[in-house]
């Protein structure tokens, strides 16, 4: 698998994964390359899609895989890119988020993400905020 910044020609094939934000988002994601697709010769395996917590602080908003992709490595191989690219970028640590009857917080947790607590929004389940350090907070 290859992982590479999105770019604006990518459009069509990430509107057909990621439907969870309106399209002008998904082409600023794009702009501020904030976005990477894992791809073989063919296919785009997944995405992930982040932006920055507090302006400053990487936070996961979406690693999504395709079905027939899945249980292969490609989510980790695309989660360790990101988290290497944020270390590159001065980045001390990233934060993700997960409804709690989802199993991605397996994955997470398996990956050294931390449960640093949730909120539940409107009458959806309880959402897990998760964090990790990437190298030492340095002030």
């Amino acid at each position: 698998m290859r992982i590479r910044p999105a770019q604006v020609e990518d459009l069509e094939n990430i509107l057909s994964i990621d439907k969870h934000i309106a399209e002008s988002e998904l082409k600023n994601s794009i702009a501020q390359s904030r976005m990477y697709l894992g791809e073989t010769d063919t296919d785009v395996v997944g995405i992930l899609r982040y932006n920055l917590f507090w302006d400053n602080t990487p936070f996961l908003n979406l690693l999504y895989i395709e079905e027939r992709f899945r249980r292969r490595g490609y989510g980790s191989a695309l989660l360790s890119f990101w988290e290497n690219q944020m270390v590159q970028y001065n980045y001390n640590c990233v934060m993700t988020s997960t409804l709690s009857t989802e199993t991605a917080q397996e994955f997470y947790k398996k990956h050294g993400y931390k449960n640093i607590g949730g909120f539940t929004y409107l009458n959806e389940p309880y959402e897990i905020i998760f964090q990790k350090q990437l190298k030492p907070f340095v002030t």
